[in-house]
């Protein structure tokens, strides 16, 4: 505001840094435009696939505060390697097929400048913004490193739309992507950018969503579903022809940070909330409870309903 010929800040005015997303992408492929791209293997057909599935990891998130917190946790870089290697471990013990897809379900993490996607919600963090970046991508790369040495083909579905880091979120599996296109000839790396996205697997399909976007839904998909619910997720698999494709549809969100599974409520798809990665932000220690994070390991058949699956529980 310069109504004097004196710039100064109205008491309204926030500076807040945009997320140039076009020209950080850009950067990301220019370090990699000399690198050719390696051809992936053919996909082998099997009648079992493994499926990894974790969520709301909330990379640079402060659980601690110095201490202070009241189930204090320290959530940084060397943390969040550990619990890498332990998932992967776990993975490996459990493995019955040469394929395994892995669905991260969003709020990978935490935040962008110390806010949520909307702003004006300040989220305590341990990290820079670069130092949040290289160790999200630093675990994703030692995932799939360790997975490509036991599994002949990975699949990495990744959402990107979800309501804490948004673009951010983005940016680092883009560069996730982009590295395993020159690393790999058996990674393939899948960026949802929208609010609900599905894929098939024999006659299974798999209804993905963080359950809260980057801007529409203030509440999102709630971990016991109501009728409104039902219907928007029945417009999805009808929209899609879903109901004509497959026999077993699953509902597979993050979010709630709480592992419920409802086979019940719908009789035509099963609604499967996947709890926290991460350990509980200081706000959820202080408005609830410490809480329980882990992350969910199955392995399905194509061609019927039969699945076993394994929940494990970080200490």
């Amino acid at each position: 505001v310069s109504h004097t010929g004196t710039p100064y800040y109205n008491i309204l005015f926030k500076d807040n840094e945009i997320i140039e997303d076009v020209d950080l992408l850009v950067s990301i492929s220019n370090l990699l435009i000399d690198v050719p791209r390696i051809k992936l293997i053919k996909r082998p057909t099997a009648k079992l696939t493994d499926r990894l599935i974790y969520t709301d990891v909330h990379v640079g998130m402060d659980a601690s505060r110095k201490d202070l917190a009241q189930y204090a946790i320290h959530w940084n870089k060397d943390e969040l390697f550990e619990r890498i290697n332990i998932m992967v471990g776990e993975a490996i013990v459990n493995k019955t097929s040469n394929t395994i897809i892995v669905d991260e379900l969003g709020d990978y993490m935490d935040g962008y400048n110390a806010q949520t996607t909307r702003g004006g919600h300040h989220l305590p963090q341990n990290m820079t913004n670069e130092e949040s970046f290289d160790s999200g991508l630093t675990a994703k790369m030692m995932l799939a490193r360790e997975l490509s040495k036991h599994w002949d083909y990975i699949v990495f579905n990744n959402i990107c739309e979800y309501n804490h880091a948004g673009s951010f979120g983005y940016i680092v599996n883009s560069a996730f992507k982009s590295l395993c296109e020159v690393s790999f000839n058996n990674v393939e790396v899948n960026n949802f950018q929208k609010f609900i996205n599905h894929y098939f697997m024999g006659k299974h399909c798999f209804v993905l969503s963080h359950g809260k976007d980057s801007k529409s839904l203030k509440f999102g998909f709630k971990p016991f579903l109501d009728p409104k619910q039902i219907e928007k997720i029945d417009q999805y698999l009808k929209q899609n022809d879903i109901y004509k494709k497959a026999e077993y549809i699953e509902f597979s969100k993050g979010d709630s940070h709480q592992l419920l599974f409802d086979y019940c409520t719908s009789d035509d798809f099963d609604y499967m909330n996947y709890f926290a990665f991460s350990p509980s932000s200081e706000w959820v220690q202080t408005n609830f409870k410490k809480g329980r994070s882990g992350f969910v390991f199955s392995n399905i058949e194509y061609d019927n309903n039969e699945k076993e699956t394994n929940i494990y529980f970080f200490k």
